[in-house]
């Protein structure tokens, strides 16, 4: 619609079309103008949730590499390591998927499912076992601090496309159906004053006849 396009059709029809385009248009960056408020509004609040998750994973993070540390120098590398070679390799987790804003983000918890010790007693020492605990402790507040942040990516993501939008309805769209509105209009009024010019010639020459 801008200047270096193809001029559209200066007839009332197009006019009308054009004018319908851009009511449209103005709606469409109205609901997108909403859509980012909401967004700049949800990541501010998921950046808080993250930062106070962050804080609420480092204890007994810290506890754990602790408690590990302990069991270490208790038992030895190589009994600690035996252990570890028998401990799973992975955990079940439960996904799931929310909506925030109209962005899929997904959600992970640990499943609920009673986990036992994989050694036994006589082969470690509690050092170990409150390293595990504090372990288990830990992960599902690692989870939620790595959802926050994965939700702020995605909500970033979604903010950037709908400010590109924005700026395109803003300085590229809209400005263009201004334009072509205002050639229009031009020239329909200029042939307006050509018909009515022509029409008070004729009527001059019909009353000079008379």
């Amino acid at each position: 619609m801008s200047s270096s396009n193809k001029r559209p059709p200066p007839t009332k029809i197009e006019l009308i079309k054009v004018k319908r385009s851009l009511v449209v248009a103005k709606s469409v960056y109205k609901i997108l103008e909403d859509k980012r408020d909401v967004l700049l509004k949800n990541i501010d609040e998921m950046i808080d949730e993250a930062g106070k998750a962050r804080n609420e994973m480092s204890e007994p993070l810290s506890n754990a590499y602790r408690s590990l540390f302990n069991a270490y120098m208790s038992i030895g590398s190589s009994k600690l390591e035996s252990i570890a070679l028998t401990s799973p390799s992975h955990i079940d987790v439960d996904v799931d998927v929310k909506v925030v804003v109209d962005v899929r983000i997904p959600t992970i918890s640990i499943s609920e499912k009673e986990i036992g010790l994989n050694y036994g007693f006589a082969d470690s020492d509690s050092k170990l076992d409150d390293a595990t605990q504090m372990m288990r402790l830990a992960l599902p507040r690692i989870l939620r601090a790595a959802e926050y942040e994965n939700s702020i990516l995605e909500l970033a993501r979604s903010l950037e496309k709908t400010q590109r939008l924005l700026n395109a309805l803003d300085y590229v769209i809209m400005p263009g159906y201004n334009e072509s509105i205002k050639y229009i209009s031009s020239i329909l009024e200029e042939r307006e004053r050509e018909d009515f010019s022509r029409l008070k010639h004729v009527k001059k020459v019909l009353e000079r006849k008379r």
